[in-house]
């Protein structure tokens, strides 16, 4: 067997330093790169915070900044559309329903669906289920129950005739607890946390998470860290740890499914600000807390000293050096990485404004526009998955309130004339026309959909049933009342 040398040419582009700082940033909300940044200073001795607010080079240091085209965002793995979650890449898709076009913007079931499956895997009896579906009904679009269980159970006592103790339903809640998401039927924020550290792995770091939830919680909300340290007679670092294992968890298990419209986003720290006054909409990136970095000047001019002195050097000199350029240059990285995020999200925020600018100037959700992915991907000149990273966990303060910026993405559905209407609009009549009814007589999804049909909206009656669904409204007969 004669062996063979053959030369064979491909063509690889790999990401730089740079260009894969850029892609992680750009995922990352203004608290998440915060912490990014503190993590980055404590690490490299090279970066450092600009106290007096620094805009540009200074000194004589030198600097090309490479700047990151749309390709190189987007190769690798981070290409892949997988990568892209809740609502459709390239426009909307026909439907078997006429002049009904239909883009998904949350998931597909609701919570309410959800669960719902769930409990049918239990094999409860006809009284079980009903106490089931009740307390599901109750939950509120974060997953949590905050209803007093003895008004639940008068709840069904009344409407359904069915006697049942605070106790019984606490054992079902118990059941509702076990199901996913994770932490969903909490009566607390303290009890949801505590239910998604409990399906964890048993580690030392969930270990002390638990305790910390569970016996320091007032401390843990009060930013008390010394004093909890103290108490459970841990290390710093095993604090970091156990923060970390709390820190991943939802607070909200709920509000990742369904269309939530609005949540309490009380604790949210919005990445955009945007201002309407007098009939002009102005937006502003939220960097109160993201700090300005330069490179340590005395970590250059070392630098600077080793480089003139090559021809002298020891090898412990060398690899002194060495050691200084990578931490100089990753310096140099992450300052431009920085940069570039704030100007994509800033232009992504610009285009998703022009889109909306009804709504941005008046704050009704009537006024929101069909808006998909690909939409402000050619207002921007981005590539449909770097819009995606910045939609994903990113959040906007207006004067009326805090919204996920998903919230301005939607479905496209046309009326009878054929005009081109936010699904958002048919769910706000929709939710109005229930609130309407008569609650002796409530209207089915067959009524509701002669409703919507008489308004001039076109739809069928299962996206009826899937958009009240997703409102967490009950069928009609679980609305009824006396």
């Amino acid at each position: 067997m004669a062996l063979r040398q053959q030369q064979e040419l491909k063509q690889t582009q790999r990401l730089s330093p740079l260009q894969m700082q850029v892609i992680k940033l750009v995922e990352l909300n203004s608290v998440e790169v915060e912490d990014r940044i503190k993590q980055e200073l404590e690490d490299n001795p090279a970066l450092e915070e600009d106290e007096n607010e620094f805009t540009g080079e200074s000194g004589n240091e030198e600097r090309n900044e490479e700047v990151i085209s749309e390709e190189e965002m987007i190769l690798g793995d981070y290409s892949s559309e997988d990568d892209i979650p809740d609502y459709r890449l390239n426009g909307p898709r026909q439907t078997n329903e006429t002049n009904f076009i239909e883009i998904s913007y949350f998931d597909d079931k609701s919570l309410t669906d959800l669960l719902t499956e769930q409990i049918g895997l239990l094999n409860l009896d006809d009284r079980k289920h009903i106490i089931a579906q009740y307390i599901i009904g109750n939950l509120d679009e974060s997953g949590y129950l905050e209803r007093d269980l003895q008004a639940i159970a008068d709840d069904i006592l009344f409407q359904q005739h069915i006697e049942v103790s605070p106790l019984q339903l606490e054992d079902m809640l118990y059941e509702i607890q076990d199901l996913d998401p994770a932490g969903v039927g909490a009566r607390d924020l303290q009890e949801c946390l505590l239910l998604q550290l409990q399906r964890q792995e048993e580690t030392v770091a969930t270990k002390h998470a638990k305790e910390i939830i569970s016996d320091f919680f007032d401390e843990f909300s009060r930013k008390h860290y010394d004093k909890i340290i103290r108490q459970m007679n841990i290390t710093q670092e095993e604090l970091r740890e156990a923060m970390d294992e709390i820190i991943s968890l939802n607070p909200k298990p709920g509000s990742t499914l369904g269309d939530n419209m609005q949540t309490a986003m009380a604790n949210i720290t919005p990445d955009f600000l945007v201002d309407s006054y007098n009939g002009v909409v102005s937006i502003q990136l939220n960097n109160s807390n993201i700090p300005t970095l330069k490179v340590n000047r005395n970590f250059s001019e070392m630098l600077k000293g080793y480089s003139d002195n090559k021809e002298s050097m020891s090898t412990d000199d060398k690899q002194a050096m060495l050691f200084m350029k990578q931490k100089t240059d990753s310096a140099k990285w992450f300052i431009d990485a920085v940069k570039q995020r704030q100007n994509t999200l800033q232009r992504t925020m610009e285009a998703i404004v022009n889109i909306q600018y009804d709504f941005f100037l008046n704050e009704d959700e009537t006024m929101l526009k069909p808006m998909i992915l690909k939409d402000v991907a050619e207002k921007t000149g981005f590539d449909i998955s770097t819009i995606s990273r910045v939609s994903n966990s990113k959040y906007v303060q207006t004067n009326g309130g805090i919204y996920p910026l998903k919230f301005f993405f939607s479905e496209a559905m046309q009326t009878s004339d054929g005009e081109d209407i936010s699904s958002r609009e048919v769910k706000l009549i929709l939710r109005e026309s229930i609130e309407k009814e008569n609650p002796a007589k409530p209207l089915t999804d067959e009524q509701l959909t002669k409703v919507l049909n008489e308004k001039g909206y076109v739809i069928a009656r299962r996206t009826v049933a899937k958009y009240r669904e997703q409102l967490n409204i009950p069928v009609a007969r679980l609305r009824k009342k006396i």
